[in-house]
């Protein structure tokens, strides 16, 4: 969604898109649209008064399985803005083997990135397109096209890595520090007569027909043939053309080459130096180019291969990275989850645990505005909105660090779903589960038809299992719906086609025993 289409939602109206996907939880709804609503009106104010405003984040307290996540990623979606889902428990305190919590804005940034890269290939979709075509029509009919320059020497200065080497600066030889340096080759090439190697004018390729009869005298007859072999090549490309466009080309294999970065492998670092050798190995690579391969391929294949390669070539990178951070900076939004599990002081855990209070001083300077490094430049933290989410069944808000507490203003309490809520969900969404098994099974010929009174009776058992196990939400549907379908699942590309009426009888048989049973940890995790 663009700017002005976001511009036009009111806080009514972004709750009444998450009601399309989520059901219930109409407090959070209400503070995520003021929250995003908020992010708007900020960006129409005056530069001066707009650096004061900070957005205001939220933390949300509930229970697994009530759409905590989900409230956030929808927001994100609708808001068309980068976005990252992180968990608490990943992170350590700088000094501890583990990720640093500054890798999570390094995340929101690549998020960032790829977004905003992949809105400016499809905006050069077009002419991306029409230069691969020639490119095909090239590998189709060598020698129609334009004039390949790929096996001549190149016109600018060459260069060669040459090694590495060390200076003492101390002339008297004595051990002292010493400057580390790598030394390269560079030299301008020139082309040599083949005949007689001596330098001599650039050779023409023989495919430069119409530059060579626009440079020398041709005579009448011989010019006459030039242009009868040109215009015939010319008609076969164009009947090449037309065959391509109506597909008749598609499974023609072709060789084409491409272009391979060199692969490093993965290194694990603490800290922030990842970062900067990442960086460091990136520019090298591009330095020294990336190595060639022939692949055969068809000609539908290469056809993608050679629209993600002109899309590559014809968007500005500097463009997308100034791009991406500012839309980062002004409207990324980090959903941090399993918050409650750093939380837990050492009067609760059986002794103070240093890693997880270490993990909320570390995320404390992030949340309040920090400027992270990354690869596509300094990242400020001051205006992305963080919400926090956990359960806090073991702990409670107040066991995290009160410098921490004071950046999470907006606390949002989410209700437990019952009956009500489950068979709202079965049913409403967009999404809901009944129609994504009624959707499946339809691959396989099979057509399933859930009665009202069936999805009732799921709702029912669901709450059921709910109240007598651990609450674990709405996920309690997923388990529900695969034990209710197993059978058929797997028997459905024998019986096909086939049509099948889910009753309320047909739930009882598959799932009254289980309910009834006391051990239902058996069955439904």
């Amino acid at each position: 969604m663009n700017d002005k289409n976001l511009d036009r939602l009111t806080p009514r109206e972004i709750v009444a898109e998450l009601d399309k996907y989520i059901v219930g939880q109409k407090k959070a709804k209400r503070a995520v649209a003021v929250a995003l609503r908020n992010r708007i009106r900020r960006l129409k104010l005056d530069p001066e008064l707009r650096e004061d405003i900070a957005p205001k984040n939220i933390l949300m307290i509930g229970p697994t399985g009530v759409g905590k996540t989900e409230i956030a990623r929808r927001l994100a979606k609708l808001a068309g803005s980068p976005f990252i889902k992180v968990e608490a428990t990943k992170y350590t305190e700088v000094g501890y083997v583990g990720r640093d919590v500054e890798s999570m804005i390094r995340d929101l940034m690549a998020a960032g990135v790829q977004m905003v890269k992949q809105e400016m290939q499809e905006s050069v979709t077009a002419d991306a397109k029409k230069r691969a075509e020639e490119a095909l029509l090239d590998l189709l009919l060598p020698g129609t096209g334009k004039k390949n320059r790929e096996n001549r020497q190149p016109s600018g200065p060459v260069v060669r890595p040459m090694g590495a080497f060390s200076i003492n600066p101390n002339n008297s030889g004595a051990s002292g520090p010493s400057l580390m340096g790598a030394a390269i080759q560079v030299g301008i090439p020139s082309v040599m007569n083949r005949k007689s190697g001596t330098p001599d004018r650039e050779e023409e390729d023989p495919a430069d027909g119409e530059e060579a009869a626009d440079s020398r005298p041709i005579e009448p007859n011989i010019a006459e043939d030039r242009a009868g072999k040109t215009g015939a090549a010319a008609s076969t490309r164009e009947k090449f053309r037309a065959m391509l466009r109506e597909g008749k080309l598609e499974d023609r294999m072709v060789e084409i080459t491409v272009s391979q970065n060199p692969q490093f492998p993965a290194i694990e670092m603490m800290g922030g130096g990842l970062e900067e050798l990442e960086s460091s190995l990136s520019g090298l690579a591009g330095f020294f180019g990336g190595n060639k391969k022939k692949k055969l391929v068809s000609v539908s294949r290469a056809r993608e291969i050679l629209i993600a390669e002109e899309s590559e070539k014809l968007i500005d990178r500097d463009r997308v990275s100034d791009e991406a951070r500012q839309r980062v900076e002004e409207t990324g939004i980090v959903f941090i989850d399993e918050i409650d599990k750093i939380a837990v002081r050492g009067d609760r855990g059986g002794g103070p645990d240093v890693s997880r209070e270490g993990v909320q001083r570390d995320i404390l300077p992030i949340v309040e505005g920090a400027t992270v490094n990354t690869k596509w430049g300094p990242v400020n933290t001051d205006h992305i909105l963080f919400v926090a989410a956990g359960a806090f069944n073991v702990s409670k808000p107040s066991d995290l660090i009160p410098e921490l507490q004071g950046r999470f203003p907006l606390r949002v309490e989410l209700e437990s779903l019952g009956k009500a809520e489950f068979l709202r969900i079965l049913t409403e969404p967009k999404n809901a589960l009944t129609r994504q098994y009624i959707d499946l099974l339809a691959t396989e010929n099979v057509d399933i038809e859930f009665t009202p009174e069936a999805v009732e009776r799921l709702a029912a058992l669901a709450a059921d299992v709910n109240s007598r196990l651990e609450n674990i939400g709405a996920r309690r549907l997923h388990t529900i719906m695969e034990t209710l379908l197993e059978n058929l699942s797997f028997e459905a590309p024998d019986i096909a086609p086939a049509r099948i009426p889910i009753t309320e009888t047909y739930v009882n048989e598959r799932l009254a025993s289980i309910v009834t049973d006391q051990d239902l940890g058996r069955y439904i995790l």
